[in-house]
């Protein structure tokens, strides 16, 4: 292939990415113009139109999907292996862009990274926060961190910290004025604080598990937050249940701000893990960071556990 079509090609995939003339052509260190033109001669070139553009919009068209489909993956390869190849060198170095939870930066991720980064002066880490999810090849994430359930099975799946379990609290004060609840069946008395996932485009319904079988229960309450941290400050003050992640509530409950029922209904599911596609090409600075980040606790094993 001459030299030229593969400059096009480049040009169409960022454009096609971006879904913007002037931000691929930022992208690529060319002018606007010079773009378009690469972009009309591939076309003319192929015989079939590759983008449409509007006044606000450039998006693929049928066929511009098929060709982005098919060449964007294989420079990806390429810039892969030689990002790995100019890492190939005493120190590991390079960027990892990783995308991540709060939670989950904060409690696993910053701490392991704190560390590793002291010790490795050339890898320099991007940590994104999404509260959904989000998908890591499209995005060209090196990898992501969710809880184990939530992992596509065709990625690379490393586990990085223990099990966990759904608590459901509320504050001394809240009890002095209701009973707690026996049952899930119970909450349907309760003020509960929902939680709103992006993820599930809705509320969260309360996930509960006993003798095998599992239920669900919607709950009802006057406050909704998309944040677990806000949904403790509410329960600490009184204002209702709270359903959130056992290790969000450690310290509530050691100083009896909080306090937790149905413990009984909620077992344990797999922890926060480390995913990446099994086609990604590993390197020094991404391998430590794996190496780092591996929970070496209590051994569970886990589908995809690499």
């Amino acid at each position: 292939m001459a030299r030229e079509s593969l400059d096009d090609l480049v040009a169409f995939v960022a454009v096609a990415r971006e879904r913007s003339f002037t931000r691929a052509a930022a992208r690529l260190g060319v002018s606007q113009s010079a773009i378009s033109h690469t972009i009309r001669a591939l076309e003319e070139r192929v015989g079939i139109r590759l983008l449409t553009r509007t006044t606000r919009s450039v998006t693929p068209t049928e066929a511009g999907e098929r060709l982005l489909a098919a060449a964007g993956p294989r420079f990806d390869e390429i810039h892969a292996e030689l990002a790995a190849l100019s890492e190939l060198r005493d120190k590991p170095a390079g960027t990892i862009r990783i995308n991540t939870s709060r939670h989950a930066a904060e409690t696993i991720l910053w701490p392991a990274l704190a560390r590793l980064l002291a010790d490795y002066p050339d890898i320099r880490v991007e940590l994104l926060i999404e509260q959904g999810l989000t998908d890591i090849v499209a995005k060209r994430y090196d990898a992501g961190v969710r809880l184990g359930e939530q992992v596509a099975k065709d990625m690379i799946a490393v586990r990085i910290g223990p099990e966990m379990h759904m608590a459901v609290v509320g504050s001394p004060s809240y009890f002095a004025q209701r009973p707690p609840p026996l049952t899930p069946h119970d909450l349907t008395g309760h003020e509960c604080i929902n939680l709103h996932l992006a993820t599930l485009g809705g509320l969260y319904a309360w996930e509960f598990e006993k003798d095998g079988r599992p239920l669900n229960v919607r709950v009802e309450g006057r406050l909704v937050f998309n944040d677990a941290p806000l949904i403790l400050k509410a329960a600490e003050a009184g204002f209702g249940l709270a359903c959130v992640t056992d290790d969000h509530i450690e310290r509530a409950l050691a100083e009896g701000r909080l306090v937790r029922v149905l413990e009984d209904w909620c077992p344990p599911f797999p922890g926060y893990h480390l995913y990446y596609p099994s086609r990604r090409q590993q390197t020094p600075a991404f391998a430590l960071l794996v190496d780092a980040l591996r929970y070496r606790g209590r051994a569970s094993a886990h589908k995809g556990e690499g």
